[in-house]
Parts: C-alpha cells; sequence; structure tokens
C-alpha cells in the first residue's frame, strides 16, 4: 500500500491507498520539530482506534516546507522500510517539465496540483488552491505547468489585519448574509470574502485574457467549496486534488523507474 504525504505551510494530511481508493485520511498540524518517531506514534495510534489493516510498502511526500522532509524520510526508512519519492528532487519524475524561468523552483504542491488537474479536466486550466496561501497555477494544453500567480490566503489577511489593527478582533471565514456590514465582525466578513471573490475572478480574466483561449477553472482547498458559494466561476472543487497527483506521481514513477 501507498502512504502519501502532503505537507504544507499549516497542515500535513497523510493518506493511505490501497491501489483502487485512499481507506484512510488524517491531517496533523505541520511541526519541523516533529521526529519520525514522534509521527509514527500518532499514526499508528490512529491506526489502531480507526480499526485501519495497512501494511505500507511505498511512499511519496509532498512538501512546502522543506525542513520537514527529513523526519519524513527517516519516518518511512525506520518504520515502512521503503524510501519515499519527494516530489520536486531530480529522482521524481513528472508526466511534462513545468515551463518556467530559468533556476526558478516550483513549489511542489503547485506541480503535483498541475498533473492531478490535467488529469481530470485537460489541458488549459486554472487552479484556484486556496491555502495558507491562495495559489493560480495555469496548465497548458500539454499538461505542462507554465506559471501562475501567488496571494496571501484568506486566514493569512484575516489574521494580518487583526495583529496590524488593534481595535479589530479576530473573525472566523463566512459568506456574510449581506455586502454592507451593520457591526464589525459583519464588515470584516463582508470585505474579506467578498475581497476574495473579486481577485479571483480578476485575476482568472486577466490569464484568460494573456491566453487567449478559453481556460476552465477548478478549486481547491479547505476554503474552496465556500467560495464557490459566491461565484459561477468554477466548472469544479476537488477536495482530493493533491492526493489524487501523488498517486499519479508515484504510478508513473514505479512504472518508469
Amino acid at each position: 500500500m501507498l502512504l502519501a504525504i502532503d505537507c504544507g505551510n499549516t497542515n500535513t494530511v497523510f493518506s493511505i491507498w490501497d491501489g483502487s481508493r485512499f481507506i484512510a485520511t488524517w491531517r496533523i498540524a505541520t511541526d519541523h520539530k516533529r521526529t519520525a518517531d514522534e509521527y509514527f506514534v500518532w499514526l499508528s495510534s490512529l491506526m489502531t482506534l480507526t480499526s485501519t489493516t495497512a501494511t505500507v510498502t511505498e511512499a511519496i511526500i509532498s512538501s512546502t516546507v522543506p525542513r520537514v522532509v527529513f523526519n519524513l524520510r527517516v519516518l518511512c526508512d525506520r518504520y515502512f522500510g521503503c524510501r519515499p519519492l519527494v516530489v520536486g528532487k531530480p529522482d521524481c519524475k513528472l508526466p511534462v517539465a513545468p515551463r518556467v524561468d530559468q533556476g526558478t523552483t516550483v513549489g511542489p504542491d503547485r506541480l503535483v496540483n498541475t498533473v492531478a488537474g490535467f488529469d481530470r479536466h485537460g489541458g488549459d486550466l486554472i487552479v484556484v488552491d486556496f491555502g495558507t496561501a491562495t495559489t493560480f497555477d495555469v496548465v497548458d494544453s500539454d499538461g505542462a505547468y507554465i506559471g501562475g500567480v501567488i496571494a496571501p490566503g484568506v486566514n493569512l489577511s484575516l489574521e494580518a489585519l487583526h495583529m496590524a489593527a488593534a481595535a479589530l478582533p479576530h473573525v472566523d471565514v463566512a459568506k456574510p448574509l449581506k455586502a454592507i456590514g451593520t457591526n464589525t465582525v459583519a464588515c470584516m466578513q463582508s470585505g474579506v470574502y467578498w475581497g476574495y471573490i473579486g481577485l479571483v475572478e480578476v485575476i482568472v480574466r486577466e490569464v484568460r485574457r494573456e491566453r487567449d483561449r478559453p481556460m476552465k477553472v477548478i478549486a481547491t482547498g479547505g476554503l474552496a467549496s465556500l467560495f464557490a458559494q459566491g461565484t459561477e466561476l468554477f466548472h469544479a472543487i476537488e477536495d482530493d486534488l493533491t492526493m489524487h497527483g501523488l498517486v499519479l506521481i508515484h504510478d508513473l514513477n514505479k512504472e518508469h523507474p
């Protein structure tokens, strides 16, 4: 069985793939100080609690936090007896190489989303990922990542607003009942929600203008379904896009080592 690990700036997701479906998925806060032993105790405890029977023999890692990768490698080697593939490393092949400026390092999560998005929706695609940062990945007609956009994430913007303005409280992201807020919390929620809807729609409009062709738009990330309620822009919402991409990349490297 395959252990797929997606390590983001905020959370790290572990999923077990049995060859046809994900039989279990767990999430933990990302912490570069967490050791391989701690990962294993946490993971094995959850497997026991959920009666998940799995013999992991292979692993693949996508990480936007480089300092976490070492302990995840040790976890796979020490407790599962396998050498994990790490997306973005030279020994991990992609279906199509990214086409970006020479010397540019593309985030592993963006490469994985590109592979998964192309597999499910074809080329000429924009993948909007609502994560710690809100990213836009542009996929060419042949499946290559050709660039994109990075904007501050929704929660990051709210936290910055709260920290910079002493009178403003911390609020949760929610779709407001009205655009005009009649109290501080409602004003902040409206500004963030409709502000990000505007951000997404304008960036997609400009990408389409530059590409001068129809571009499908899909969304992923924890807040994707919330923001999809405020716009008709998205062709699909993909909750498991990154994990699907990890399985595809693993299969490619297994078939063509």
